[in-house]
């Protein structure tokens, strides 16, 4: 059986991540606590289900501490578990929060929502290490739908790489494992027939493929994760998220994510995310 535990911050769309899941044929069960995990697997190995995803996070309370060694213990008994684990910038979930007028899990009258938040991100802190991090904080509700069927479409055996364009006026993305900066290069945005172009079209490619810069510092990004990548999957990861990132997030970067995705896409499994163009395409 799969074991999909969904976990992370409230408000980072944990509920929109269970729906698609449960879309993609996944048992899916909300709020579980902690300490139930064990029997849950248990009875759902006995009733016949080979997909299943849970929810689980600081709802559990003192019982999520229990949360790291039953996954440890999941995983040493051959299960396939995965983690995923949904996180946005602080001011994301307060602007979300304030639109939805809902309570924090963790309020209690006498803390704000702020530092609920703050309390949560300690109380997670030990899943977090354990987890595939899926930064929502630029991601529509859909965007995100199709990012997490997505993940559950793989194989689960071996690793994934997911290369990730963005803009960095927007922010680096916390679920970068590794970042490379390609704002020192020529930027189409500056041709007005490019500007409105992303960096899937052929003018844009044919525009920064005919630059020595960009070619080198393609060359040498390639380079660098040939050499590491092995060591990443020697750790037995089960996601590495290569983001790279330009200004505005759809000329430059784009171009990288897509060059080196179809590079390593013949050795490795690779997923390819364009967090500035999610919902544009």
């Amino acid at each position: 059986m799969q074991m999909i535990i969904v976990t992370g911050l409230s408000g980072s769309g944990k509920s929109v991540a269970l729906n698609a899941l449960e879309d993609s044929a996944y048992y899916t069960t909300d709020n579980l606590p902690a300490r139930l995990l064990p029997e849950m697997v248990e009875f759902l190995a006995t009733a016949g289900y080979t997909r299943a995803a849970v929810s689980i996070d600081a709802r559990s309370g003192d019982t999520l501490n229990l949360l790291p060694r039953q996954i440890a213990d999941m995983k040493a008994r051959g299960a396939d578990v995965r983690v995923l684990f949904l996180d946005a910038k602080t001011d994301t979930l307060l602007k979300r929060y304030s639109e939805t007028r809902r309570r924090h899990p963790l309020g209690d009258g006498s803390l704000t929502v702020a530092e609920c938040i703050t309390r949560e991100r300690g109380m997670l802190a030990d899943i977090g290490a354990l987890s595939h991090h899926i930064d929502t904080s630029e991601l529509s509700p859909g965007a995100l739908r199709t990012w997490i069927r997505d993940l559950a479409a793989l194989d689960h055996s071996g690793i994934t790489l997911l290369f990730q364009s963005f803009g960095f006026k927007h922010g680096v993305p916390l679920d970068a494992d590794l970042v490379f900066d390609a704002r020192c290069l020529p930027n189409p945005f500056y041709e007005q027939a490019l500007r409105p172009l992303t960096g899937k079209d052929p003018a844009v490619i044919e525009f920064l493929e005919a630059n020595a810069d960009v070619r080198d510092m393609l060359a040498d990004i390639r380079g660098f994760l040939q050499r590491w990548l092995p060591r990443y999957a020697a750790e037995n990861r089960s996601y590495v998220t290569v983001a790279i990132g330009c200004t505005g997030g759809k000329h430059r970067s784009v171009y990288f994510a897509e060059a080196l995705a179809r590079h390593f896409g013949k050795d490795w499994r690779v997923l390819v995310r364009h967090r500035q163009l999610a919902g544009m395409e």
